[in-house]
């Protein structure tokens, strides 16, 4: 059947985050017909396909989906920012530049939590480099021609590689290092009793292990391959041997899933306690949990 088929619904979800802009999971289950879940999971298979973006703000604890052009259409959420990110969004705005070491500390960190808006630039000036943030809209030229405008020639503007962003520190001397990203892999290493346990159970239902993350004696984490019905989808398996799961247990595994871009399935043979069962109620979106 046509509804279905997966490249059906991906198309669909696309056509809809087209018309209506920026959306989340609850916008596209609804007009899918989906559950929540399972429109999670094709969103964040989308992002991973790089057909669509997801936005570092948060709606109700999700972020929002969207296509490239589209950026512009995230301030309408602004509001949704705490306090002093929505202050650090409006100042920014109003300004289109901003110099980092004039701020007020509160508003520096802010800054530097907008990423949908705030975007870092270094202009250096007879070797001494400063860091500024630009507005989203604001680009790149536009900045330059203010700057060379104002004050005494640039020698150099460098953008702040994405992964520096949020830890840039003015003093350092070589902020600019190129970084390259590493996981530790552990090799060969002994599988203690209980996450053999979660792979036998895997397999008995037919779940296919794609990645295995990270590996300790009462912790498993992998990328798992679920089919549906509706074809096949990506979750982030978080396996923990605990009597009792807390709500930090599943505030952990909701930063793996956004880190991971993918919904968690959360595997433990203990029971969720008062809080965790709220918690799931609110995340329902990205956090499926099953008793083993």
């Amino acid at each position: 059947m046509e509804q279905g088929n997966p490249k059906f619904l991906k198309e669909k979800i696309i056509n809809i985050i087209k018309s209506r802009g920026p959306s989340l999971p609850v916008h596209i289950s609804k007009e899918t017909g989906l559950q929540i879940l399972f429109a999670s999971a094709f969103l964040s298979e989308l992002v991973s396909e790089k057909i669509i973006k997801v936005s570092n703000l948060k709606v109700g604890g999700s972020p929002l989906y969207l296509i490239s052009g589209q950026e512009k259409q995230l301030e309408k959420f602004y509001n949704y920012l705490p306090g002093k990110e929505a202050e650090a969004f409006l100042l920014l705005k109003e300004k289109k530049v901003l110099k980092d070491e004039k701020q007020e500390p509160s508003i520096r960190v802010a800054l530097r939590n907008i990423r949908d808006f705030a975007f870092p630039i270094i202009l250096n000036f007879e070797n001494q480099k400063k860091l500024f943030w630009r507005f989203h809209s604001f680009s790149e030229e536009e900045l330059k021609n203010l700057f060379e405008k104002r004050t005494r020639k640039i020698e150099t503007f460098e953008k702040i590689p994405k992964n520096l962003q949020k830890t840039y520190e003015e003093k350092k001397e070589k902020p600019l290092l190129e970084i390259q990203e590493t996981k530790k892999i552990e090799k060969k290493k002994e599988k203690s009793e209980f996450v053999d346990r979660i792979i036998s159970l895997l397999n008995q239902e037919n779940i296919e292990i794609l990645e295995e993350i990270e590996i300790k004696k009462k912790e498993f984490v992998s990328i798992i391959k679920i089919n549906s019905g509706i074809g096949d989808l990506k979750f982030l398996l978080l396996a923990k041997d605990k009597k009792r799961v807390s709500e930090n247990d599943l505030t952990i595994a909701m930063q793996k899933s956004q880190s991971n871009k993918m919904p968690v399935f959360f595997v433990s043979p203990g029971e969720l306690d008062k809080k965790s069962k709220e918690y799931i109620k609110d995340y329902s979106n990205m956090v499926i949990f099953k008793k083993i």
